[in-house]
């Protein structure tokens, strides 16, 4: 079943250290792009939600919010990053190594900038890994939410385009069951403008001549086209895997025949249906645009 790139989930939970709270939210992509903003205590486990979101999801932007919030009291360490502070300190004397001719150039640090800087100082709790543990828990709870929330709209929105295929359907059916009447039609006026112009015609040639005509305007393999689309979108849409991409190809090739269909329309009522054919065919582009 199809599945939306759409969607939202938003996760709490209290640990004895304080509380947590995880919020996915995910939009259009072409690919997966997923930005994650998380509480220093858990910057760690970074590269192992992106991996649980690439297992989870195959395209959209997702953004993800995981912060911990301590409770009031709890104890904590301010731990100094030695690394952090010395890459710092190297770049502070690179600068001022780059600066000999600024006389004004004060040398000296203030060391509350400096415990300011990102990173130089850690604020954990005493013991982050129940922490760390519940914030597993929580990110793989939001995170199936979230695919259940695309998931409901992936429906929806796949009975959106299964109306958009049937009313499709039943103008190719309109189309095809006038197209003999066309032809004849056709073939009528060819005849009576030969002779209203009471030309001498070769029978035989006339006939070979008319059938190449009506073979340029028979719009009967662009038909066969269209219900061959309509037919492979229903499979596409109740295929496990991921749709949108070959959904959006399948727009294409419908536009390209309803195209061509209008081009060949030497008749005001196929004329009409190829129009209102692009107009359900725009619709579910649009709604295909959604789709993973």
């Amino acid at each position: 079943m199809i599945s939306s790139m759409t969607g939202f989930a938003r996760e709490e939970t209290t640990t004895a250290g304080g509380s947590l709270v995880c919020e996915l939210r995910s939009v259009n992509h072409r690919f997966l792009e997923a930005g994650l903003r998380l509480s220093e205590e858990l910057r760690g486990l970074e590269s192992e939600l992106r991996a649980a979101l690439a297992r989870e999801l195959r395209r959209g932007k997702v953004d993800c919010t995981l912060q911990f919030r301590p409770a009031a009291g709890t104890d904590r360490n301010a731990e100094i990053d030695h690394g952090a502070l010395a890459q710092l300190l190297g770049r502070l004397r690179d600068v001022s190594a780059a600066l000999p001719d600024l006389g004004g150039v004060d040398p000296r640090l203030d060391l509350i900038d400096v415990l300011k800087w990102p990173g130089i100082v850690r604020d954990t709790v005493v013991d982050p890994e129940p922490v760390i543990a519940a914030a597993r828990t929580l990110f793989t709870a939001a995170l199936k939410d979230m695919s259940h929330a695309r998931a409901r709209e992936g429906a929806r929105l796949a009975e959106l385009i299964e109306q958009r295929c049937a009313a499709l359907e039943s103008l190719v059916a309109q189309v095809k069951r006038r197209l003999p009447e066309v032809l004849t039609h056709i073939r009528t006026r060819i005849v009576a403008r030969i002779h209203e112009l009471q030309l001498e015609v070769d029978r035989e040639r006339l006939e070979q001549e008319i059938a190449l005509i009506l073979q340029r305007m028979d719009v009967a393999e662009e038909l066969d086209r269209l219900t061959g689309h309509i037919e492979e979108i229903r499979r596409v849409l109740m295929a496990p895997e991921p749709a949108g991409r070959r959904l959006d190809f399948l727009m294409q090739e419908l536009n390209r025949e309803a195209n061509t269909l209008s081009s060949k329309s030497q008749d005001l009522e196929t004329t009409r249906a190829a129009v209102d054919m692009k107009v359900s065919i725009e619709q579910m582009r649009e709604q295909v645009q959604n789709i993973e």
